[in-house]
């Protein structure tokens, strides 16, 4: 008898496994939606409408772009947390997920509880960008004017919580200044006053002020990553001055919880794919971003690590979102 069962078990088990390759094999037959956290026209939305026509081309139908820009990309995720997981509705995330675990106690969802890790995508470093007005050129002298005149100086975000947000208080804390933040609603806002020498310094993507830096309207005096940027070579990382400083904005893919892993695994190999080519290798670096290649296990692990590096952060600086 327990012999007919674990027979049973194992036939069960072999049919289960063909028809769940057989339903990735024939994945997609449909239109699949990307939901967007963004609004269209950045740096991510662009990378989605990048992505998505990459993948149509690569599996022969539609990928298409959702955007649900709003509440630090709450909105974005519990649309997406409520599809049903079947391949045909998967997710952007950015950052401003992994800090929503520590920011914000009632989402509606946990990342990692109510997703499957697909693929990661890119990330780029941001820029430490001050007003033209602003005499200082350099981090050191940066460092030294707000010491010598606590309080006085004010960096912008778009918003409170947000990526630009979280730089400027790891910076804070690791340069030991008194520097005011001021929230605005959207990046692009905040932009527009830095360059009016309304606010004094703000991060910012560097694909989304890239060119305002390049035509002199705001100047860069550092970037975020490990090592210099390939688009601004000439401008020193903040860990050059604060060793250790490291803040980038990375870009990922997920998935509701259930998704079958062989559509998973279809979707990650096809992204991979995308990544490696030369062409969009260059097509990031254009904008000042660059490709992560990784495992989908590498990732997970990569999302795990950021939740946990940015919850520091947020705890040290006192930010929350109710």
């Amino acid at each position: 008898m327990k012999a007919g069962k674990f027979a049973l078990s194992l036939a069960v088990g072999a049919l289960a496994w063909m028809s769940t390759n057989a339903l990735a094999e024939d994945y997609p037959s449909r239109t699949v939606t990307i939901v967007v956290p963004f609004s269209p026209g950045g740096p991510g939305d662009l990378t989605a409408r990048y992505l998505a026509q990459k993948l149509q081309a690569a599996l022969g139908q539609p990928f298409v772009i959702e955007n649900r820009a709003g509440a630090n990309g709450v909105l974005a995720a519990v649309a997406a947390a409520r599809a049903k997981p079947d391949g045909y509705t998967l997710m952007q995330i950015s950052s401003s997920h992994t800090a929503n675990e520590s920011l914000i106690p009632n989402r509606g969802y946990e990342l990692m509880r109510d997703f499957e890790p697909v693929a990661s995508l890119n990330y780029t470093e941001l820029a430490m960008e001050v007003t033209n007005k602003l005499p200082v050129k350099t981090v050191p002298e940066l460092i030294q004017y707000a010491k010598a005149n606590p309080g006085k100086l004010n960096y912008a975000s778009s918003g409170n919580g947000s990526s630009y947000h979280l730089a400027g208080e790891q910076f804070k804390s690791m340069a030991d200044v008194e520097i005011t933040h001021v929230p605005y609603k959207n990046a692009s806002t905040a932009r527009s006053d830095l360059i009016g020498g309304q606010v004094d310094l703000m991060f910012d993507a560097l694909p989304s002020s890239l060119e305002l830096i390049r035509g002199g309207k705001l100047r860069a005096i550092a970037t975020t990553a490990k090592a210099r940027s390939s688009v601004l070579p000439d401008v020193p990382t903040l860990a050059e001055t604060l060793p250790g400083f490291e803040n980038t904005i990375f870009i990922g893919l997920m998935a509701p919880k259930g998704t079958p892993v062989a559509i998973i695994d279809k979707l990650h190999d096809a992204i991979n794919q995308v990544l490696s080519t030369p062409e969009s290798k260059e097509f990031w670096r254009l904008q000042g971003a660059r490709p992560m290649l990784m495992t989908r296990e590498e990732y997970t692990r990569f999302l795990n690590e950021d939740i946990a590096k940015l919850a520091k952060i947020i705890k040290a600086s006192g930010v929350r979102i109710d």
